[in-house]
């Protein structure tokens, strides 16, 4: 779906979900009552419960979340200091205590752990990082930020997809925070692609100069987040990827992408913007499991209580092992990603 304008999101989305969150708050209790009674007799392991409240804390959230960022926004001078270094560290702090209530709630409500495992000496320098992570299940970008924010103690910059602006409390803290919003072209071969082309806007500004631009003048205890296969991971995807890679005449890259099973091939541009113009910062890559089967609704539904400890494994590339040849770098990021790849093959077999 393409994205409605801004004043659709901010003038008619954000005031919706004020106002469903209110609903909710205010019909939860019979919905509960009536969901409890259900789960008993039909399914003892509560998920109609669980969801509703899941949904009735994520619509509290984001309706909470709106309102402290008008507050915030008339506090700035009516947006006039919004993008002050003061105001972008109460945003960040405001950001990272919200998440902390999400996941918290998480862990009592779906029974949901996060393992996060880092290198030694992870935390003992203040210098700018390149934070790479695979792509897979609903709410890891959630997590990610989360624990770059709460356990990383870094504020991060993050390159991710437009429609991300839907949600309208996303939308505004990110627009406020040095972020970048792409676009992904659809897909090729699939049905109504050239009519979707025709109109979509041209960027202003390459996605790879944005990038750029986001990375040169990160300070200390800045990172970089970037997710270099553009999408969740998903078989469909999957295939995609390599029949874009034979497309391009790049053989030898698909038969390398074609023995990756659970994620896919990287596209390496972005990324390589950022390094390009962050050239003292270290690149840590980011492996999980623990969501791989949660893809669709139905698998959400079926997987309450989720009952899972996701692992993310961090691991640090020093700048100096990064190759500067375009070739040999691009043939150094895909065997990370079989490194990726065959992390997460040991731990879901």
């Amino acid at each position: 779906m393409r994205l409605p304008p801004k004043w659709v999101r901010r003038g008619i989305l954000a005031p919706l979900v004020i106002g469903l969150a209110l609903i909710v708050v205010a019909l939860l209790p019979a919905w509960l009552a009536v969901a409890l009674i259900v789960s008993i007799f039909v399914e003892p392991r509560l998920r109609t419960p669980r969801l509703l409240v899941m949904v009735a804390v994520y619509l509290v959230w984001d309706a909470a979340a709106i309102v402290v960022l008008f507050v915030l926004w008339v506090a700035s001078g009516f947006g006039w200091r919004i993008h002050s270094p003061g105001f972008q560290r109460a945003h960040y702090r405001f950001v990272a205590r919200m998440l902390e209530f999400l996941f918290w709630n998480a862990h009592w409500v779906l029974r949901l752990d996060i393992d996060v495992r880092v290198p030694e000496g992870f935390h003992d320098d203040d210098e700018p990082r390149v934070i790479a992570s695979r792509h897979a299940g609903p709410g890891d970008s959630f997590i990610l930020i989360h624990a770059v924010l709460n356990w990383f103690d870094r504020s991060p910059r993050i390159v991710l997809k437009d429609t991300m602006q839907w949600d309208p409390a996303v939308d505004v803290v990110l627009n406020r925070l040095p972020n970048r919003f792409i676009a992904p072209p659809p897909a090729a071969g699939t049905a109504g692609t050239r009519g979707r082309r025709e109109h979509l806007p041209a960027p202003a500004v390459p996605l790879t100069e944005r990038i750029s631009e986001l990375a040169s003048d990160m300070g200390e205890r800045d990172a970089l987040v970037i997710f270099p296969e553009g999408g969740n991971f998903t078989p469909e995807r999957r295939a995609r990827a390599i029949a874009r890679l034979r497309a391009a005449g790049l053989e030898a890259a698909a038969e390398r992408a074609a023995h990756l099973m659970n994620v896919m091939a990287p596209r390496p541009a972005g990324l390589f913007a950022a390094l390009d113009s962050a050239p003292h910062a270290d690149v840590f890559l980011v492996a999980h499991t623990g969501l791989d089967r949660i893809r669709t609704i139905g698998d959400v539904w079926r997987e309450l209580p989720t009952d899972k400890s996701i692992t993310m494994q961090v691991w640090n590339v020093p700048r100096a092992d990064i190759p500067e040849d375009h070739d040999a770098r691009t043939d150094w990021l895909m065997s990370e990603w079989e490194r990726i790849d065959d992390w997460i093959a040991a731990r879901n077999p």
